[in-house]
């Protein structure tokens, strides 16, 4: 079985991605990890071409952004795409550059692709989310953040990403659907929400165009207490460093917050969770029985 791990990257230093500490996490359990790095103001290059005289497994393949498509975030899309293409595994591993995989995982993430490595039945695994908010010690818990996500797919069926999220099977020419999958019984601790706060300001100010938005301001993290819980396990070794120096070293939810009209609909949904015993985050992906 050969693994590929894959990314794209622009500006991460400036921009406050953990991604030299995401692209470590995973690199254990990947036969080959390719790096898609768009043209950078910062010294994003330069620290993965050190990283990769180090670690023989990464390739980097410089690559152009196109300005002019700002719909949706269809450019991340692109981006995502031009490393996947190049992944020549059975399985493709995608790591955004804020996501980090912890150390005693690793054995069960690569176990679990060698036990669906035959059963074409499974297209991809899926992955339980940890979103820290604020700072290392809060998590986001409300369905307004999708608890689980599909990051390893099967390198031989037909795929791509809309908007960079998630992944589209192409079974037919002109129609897609979420692969079918089975639970990777792992998870990606996910820490965009934790940089600093002036790195925080910076990502907004240069990605919104691509979405087509004008960026709105970020005075600060803010949220609504009720979609919080406070963060009782350990963070991955590849990280530790880095929430030293990098992330926001403290939060306190504000208890007079205003929550938005669609944080109030989560509110009403947690509610209906508890209740009835239902999970009612999005999700991109069909569980396949029996896996």
């Amino acid at each position: 079985m050969k693994v590929s791990g894959f990314t794209f990257l622009r500006n991460g230093t400036l921009l406050g991605y953990p991604y030299i500490e995401s692209i470590r996490s995973a690199l254990p359990i990947c036969d080959e990890f390719i790096v898609a790095a768009g043209a950078s103001d910062d010294d994003t290059l330069d620290r993965l071409q050190a990283l990769a005289r180090e670690e023989p497994k990464l390739r980097i393949i410089p690559t152009q952004w196109n300005e002019t498509m700002t719909d949706r975030g269809y450019v991340y899309a692109q981006q995502k795409m031009i490393a996947q293409f190049n992944c020549s595994g059975d399985w493709a591993f995608y790591l955004e550059g804020d996501e980090v995989l912890h150390e005693k995982e690793l054995a069960a993430i690569r176990a679990s692709m060698e036990r669906h490595l035959d059963n074409p039945l499974v297209e991809a695994l899926v992955f339980d989310y940890l979103h820290f908010f604020g700072s290392p010690e809060w998590i986001a818990i409300s369905p307004g953040w999708y608890r689980r996500a599909v990051r390893v797919i099967r390198n031989s069926i037909r795929n791509y990403s809309p908007d960079g999220l998630f992944f589209v099977v192409m079974d037919r020419n002109k129609r897609g659907r979420y692969p079918r999958a089975a639970l990777a019984n792992a998870t990606i601790y996910h820490y965009g929400h934790v940089r600093r706060q002036d790195r925080m300001r910076e990502k907004i100010d240069r990605v919104s165009r691509y979405w087509g938005q004008v960026p709105p301001a970020f005075p600060a993290y803010a949220i609504d207490p009720q979609a919080l819980r406070g963060f009782d396990g350990t963070h991955p070794a590849a990280v530790q460093a880095w929430l030293q120096h990098e992330a926001e070293p403290s939060f306190t939810p504000d208890p007079a917050y205003r929550p938005t009209e669609r944080e109030r609909k989560h509110r009403r949904m947690m509610l209906l969770e508890r209740w009835f015993g239902l999970e009612l985050s999005k999700k991109h992906y069909r569980l396949t029985r029996g896996t």
